[in-house]
């Protein structure tokens, strides 16, 4: 199984591709950030992410997709930022027919390293074991 994980943003996009089989440990066969300046039209900085996550698709043709699911914060702006990415991430997923799944940080933390208080560093660490 290969998946696309998508932490999406509007200025900095997180992607990464893993593959593997259950029981077994998984390999990371990409990692990389799809990245828009703050200074460019909002429909300029979707579209940049939109052809970032479709160049992912079309390098790794993942059988799923898993995006972060967004959680409120207290900057409205930043919601919609990071709402408007995962949009994109999804409808790209769709266009293609693959599966997405949507999983809230405190799920990502816990399946990678047991905790899902986990700190940012704490999973970094497990994800490049």
């Amino acid at each position: 199984m290969r998946v696309l994980g998508v932490d999406p943003g509007l200025t900095r996009c997180g992607v990464g591709v893993v593959e593997g089989v259950a029981g077994r440990p998984l390999t990371m066969l990409g990692v990389g950030v799809v990245r828009t300046s703050s200074d460019a039209e909002l429909g300029d900085r979707l579209v940049a992410v939109e052809r970032g996550i479709e160049a992912w698709l079309d390098e790794y043709s993942p059988g799923y997709v898993a995006v972060e699911r967004v959680f409120a914060q207290h900057n409205v702006r930043t919601v919609m930022g990071t709402a408007q990415a995962s949009a994109i991430a999804m409808l790209c997923a769709a266009r293609r027919g693959i599966p997405v799944a949507l999983h809230t940080p405190s799920e990502v933390k816990a399946a990678v390293t047991g905790s899902g208080r986990a700190e940012k560093a704490q999973v970094g660490a497990m994800v490049t074991r």
